[in-house]
């Protein structure tokens, strides 16, 4: 008997021991069914109690129901367990939230929610669907380098479009005028500034002025209900959030999402925390559960707090999360919010599960944090460390701020404006960030090494949402600048952009001259700032055409996005020039170009330059701030002169 006691024992330790091991949350949080529900959340196993709570509406009233959630005896080893309850009868419509002793939340991996998305919501997903959504597809996009970027806000777009019938809303992007105006300008992928659900933004308030951009996470996997007309009903934001992905679709446009997976909100407040204290956030002294008493939250990311992505958990959210938006929503591409906040590994491992659903699904972020990391830098997914992290990219500051100035001073200006020793910088970013033997990297502004082993890891790029748009840093770091100017400065910083090798990427409004009054840090500014001003299109034609023309230039010619790194040190040899130059010849039938020799010569001196080339007969094909790929304006010779302020190319 006693041996049989001793073997039984073991038996069930061993299950117990296997159980721990194989434990592996879904993150299914919510399982309906017409005759049940199951409710499950990752928890202390040592809470002393969990409860659901079922409600009739989104926000207000008591709730109908309240039932005890039981801790299974599998766990994750380290003092989480899987809280289980079941509910019986049909639940369809009604509203939960879970409660772990820290306040009400809806969890952290809800699908559906409520208005101002505190309680999540129990719906019939096929209602979310659009019709023909099973016909729909992602457009074939070869190589990052053949992508064509444009940063977007809701709001921004088309808040101020006079003919929108949905302004500052998903569906606007459905709008006939909305996707001819980006099939013109020739873009073929728009990203989207943060558009889950978030917390600055009131939606039961929609009718009072509102604005922020979106980087302050609620429930990462739900759309905004503030882009939705209306906020209440869970199915709506969701159906529309797809609406707008299918007619981006059917336009050959992919959709890339902004995720903030490296904070959230606040902390006392967040699903996250209120879920399981403490077990998502990092600490200034990183230890196992429970953080030793007087540590505080680190706070890399410069908003309170910062996300350990490290942690089995935190890592297996983040995974999940980006496979259900490719999944669910049909998203193309992730741009994550201070990359540099993320471990190597983390980053490793969605790349790896976006692979073994869609290897063409792009992965792009910041390669930096806003403050010290709890977390070494050399396990962190910053630039420098790009060449750990395979077939993810970074952003280029170093061609940015080559072109147009510093980033933490508005007033100082960049080649652009004459500024010296800016011309190595901006030949890395024309290579893509890679090593070259003519980039002397002793002479780069912020790298002293390549980090790019790809030029499809770098995004080039020389504004975006968080800083001066470019006309705004121009009339900042130039004195007296004139119209003029402006104008051909702005045209010379985007032909660098767009024919260097890296994946390149503009904020929109940029075709428009957009202006936000000088504003650098517009993430709450009200429309008057932010919005688009429409009229440009027809005020400076020249602008729109220019950058129409440069997109096709790039588009049509493969020399331009060979997305090789031996390619390009094959076929791009940079030629001398004097200061305040750059050119750059891409040679021998570069990418099978029809094409056999292109040279680019980018001359930001208020004065004409003269550049030796090799000899030969050329063809132009941009001059003064004009592209025409079927120009016969001819030349022959082993010198050329450049225009001030602008960009001349040549083919033989």
């Amino acid at each position: 008997m006693k041996k049989l006691f001793l073997t039984a024992l073991l038996v069930m330790l061993t299950a117990l021991t296997t159980m721990a091991q194989e434990f592996d949350f879904d993150f299914k949080e919510m399982d309906y069914t017409p005759e049940q529900t199951t409710f499950q959340l990752f928890a202390p196993a040592t809470a002393k109690s969990v409860k659901v709570r079922i409600y009739k509406e989104g926000q207000g009233g008591r709730a109908l129901k309240t039932v005890a959630m039981k801790a299974s005896l599998a766990g994750d080893g380290k003092g989480g367990s899987l809280w289980t309850a079941k509910v019986k009868g049909d639940l369809m419509g009604r509203f939960y939230t879970f409660d772990t002793g820290h306040g009400e939340t809806p969890g952290v991996f809800a699908k559906a929610v409520g208005v101002n998305g505190q309680r999540g919501a129990i719906i019939n997903e096929m209602n979310t669907w659009p019709d023909d959504w099973c016909c729909d597809q992602h457009p074939v996009i070869k190589s990052p380098a053949d992508l064509v970027v444009y940063e977007l806000h809701h709001r921004d777009f088309s808040v101020a479009r006079p003919d929108a019938k949905y302004p500052g809303k998903f569906l606007a992007l459905t709008e006939p005028w909305a996707i001819d105006h980006l099939k013109q300008l020739g873009v073929n992928a728009v990203h989207i500034l943060p558009s889950y659900d978030y917390g600055s933004v009131d939606e039961t308030r929609l009718d009072q002025p509102q604005y922020n951009w979106g980087y302050d996470p609620v429930n990462y996997n739900v759309p905004e209900g503030g882009y939705s007309t209306d906020p209440y009903d869970p199915v709506c934001r969701i159906r529309e959030f797809k609406q707008m992905v299918q007619a981006l679709h059917k336009a050959g446009i992919a959709v890339i999402l902004d995720v903030v997976y490296n904070h959230t909100y606040d902390i006392e407040h967040s699903n996250f925390q209120r879920s399981y204290p403490d077990y998502y956030y990092r600490k200034t002294h990183p230890q196992p559960l429970p953080a030793r008493e007087g540590s505080e939250y680190s706070n890399g990311s410069g908003c309170g707090n910062e996300t350990a992505s490290e942690k089995p958990m935190m890592r297996k959210f983040m995974i999940e999360s980006v496979k259900y938006w490719y999944n669910e929503y049909r998203v193309d591409g992730f741009r994550f919010d201070l990359m540099g906040c993320h471990d190597i590994e983390t980053m490793n491992a969605i790349r790896k599960a976006l692979d073994e659903l869609d290897p063409s699904i792009f992965i792009y972020g910041e390669g930096w944090s806003a403050g010290q990391c709890a977390l070494p830098t050399e396990q962190l997914g910053v630039k420098a460390n790009i060449p750990q992290m395979p077939r993810i990219a970074a952003f280029s500051d170093e061609i940015r701020d080559a072109i147009r100035g510093p980033f933490d001073d508005d007033t100082k200006c960049g080649w652009l404006g004459g500024a010296p020793d800016c011309e190595e910088s901006l030949k890395f970013g024309i290579v893509g960030g890679i090593s070259h033997p003519q980039v002397d990297m002793k002479k780069v502004n912020y790298s002293k090494q390549p980090w790019a082993t790809e030029p499809t890891q770098m995004m080039a790029y020389v504004s975006c949402h968080d800083d001066m748009c470019l006309v705004d840093r121009l009339k900042a770091s130039i004195p007296h600048i004139t119209e003029e100017e402006l104008i051909r400065l702005d045209l010379l910083a985007q032909t660098a952009v767009f024919t260097s090798q890296g994946a390149p990427f503009m904020l929109s409004g940029e075709e428009l001259l957009r202006t936000k009054q000088g504003v650098h840090n517009s993430f709450e500014s009200p429309d008057s700032i932010n919005q688009l001003d429409w009229q440009n299109k027809e005020r400076y034609p020249q602008v729109f055409k220019y950058y129409q023309d440069l997109i096709a230039l790039r588009k049509n010619h493969p020399a331009f996005r060979l997305g090789d790194a031996g390619l390009v040190r094959k076929h791009l040899e940079f030629l001398d020039t004097p200061s305040g130059v750059v050119a750059f010849r891409l040679k021998d039938y570069a990418g099978r170009d029809d094409w056999r020799n292109i040279i680019v010569i980018l001359n930001a001196n208020p004065e004409t330059a003269t550049v030796s080339i090799p000899k030969g007969m050329y063809t132009v094909v941009c001059k003064d701030g004009e592209i025409n790929e079927q120009s016969n304006q001819k030349i022959f010779g082993r010198r050329t002169t450049v225009s001030p302020q602008s960009a001349l190319i040549l083919h033989d």
